[in-house]
């Protein structure tokens, strides 16, 4: 049996409140990461008189260059696209040197838990946090290593079916900013209701309300062809990734509906 590698507990990624749902596991971390559409990067602005926190959504995914086979339960950089102009990229590229420090969340929600009462309904969900440095990347292969693994992260092996590689006005326009994270932590909540006992022994509320889970997953639908590709037929590989996809998160939301329920 594998090691399992975790984050190490700091004040600033440790789970507080029920935290039995907490998880500092690697894989289940940078997992929630990679199934999310969008990643929402925050950072504090260089301007002093703006005291706001800002926060961007944007596609990203976890990988390392230089150790190419790794899996999702070893450390990986979170590589973030963006455009060149972009205020976070002009920020990272001005920078100390360890990089823009910077917080990468990541929310699914599985279904919507109700309860007896409104205090108790909740969301089956995983959300994953990672605290880590920004930096631009300049190789010329490793940027195209990243945007190769960031198109793929949209939908699987479509990298290899696009006009590639990419020419030198993208290459310009482009930037990828590869974030070294120090640390992260997770939170997961599967299972039904979990109402106190004063509501459950009393036969005049549960003689009434219905109490469960609705399960709730991201859904691709049929593809609809549009634009200027003039090939026949949907290809494999998206039909491929739409349908496994589709399944996989089905199958997450109704057995997390199913399992026991993680406090509360």
């Amino acid at each position: 049996m594998g090691r399992t590698l975790v984050y190490p507990k700091t004040r600033k990624n440790t789970v507080r409140r029920m935290d039995d749902r907490g998880t500092y596991d690697l894989h289940a971390i940078h997992s929630i990461i990679n199934a999310a559409p969008v990643l929402h990067v925050s950072f504090n602005t260089s301007d002093p008189e703006d005291p706001f926190p800002t926060i961007l959504p944007m596609i990203g995914t976890m990988g390392s260059y230089s150790h190419p086979s790794a899996d999702l339960n070893e450390p990986l950089e979170c590589y973030l696209h963006g455009y060149v102009s972009s205020g976070i990229m002009k920020q990272a590229r001005t920078s100390h040197e360890r990089g823009l420090p910077v917080t990468i969340a990541a929310t699914k929600v599985d279904g919507v838990v109700l309860s007896l009462t409104p205090n108790s309904h909740s969301y089956n969900y995983r959300s994953a946090m990672l605290f880590g440095y920004g930096s631009l990347v300049d190789d010329p292969e490793e940027k195209v290593y990243a945007m190769r693994l960031v198109t793929d992260s949209v939908v699987a092996g479509r990298w290899d079916q696009t006009r590639t590689p990419p020419d030198g006005a993208e290459m310009a326009s482009t930037t990828i900013l590869k974030v070294s994270v120090v640390n992260g932590s997770g939170k997961i909540r599967v299972g039904g209701p979990g109402d106190e006992k004063k509501d459950t022994e009393r036969e005049d509320i549960t003689s009434r309300i219905w109490t469960g889970v609705l399960p709730m997953w991201e859904t691709f639908g049929e593809p609809i062809a549009g634009g200027a590709g003039r090939s026949k037929g949907v290809p494999r590989h998206v039909v491929d990734y739409r349908n496994r996809t589709n399944d996989t998160n089905e199958e997450y939301a109704k057995q997390a509906a199913r399992s026991k329920v993680s406090s509360g």
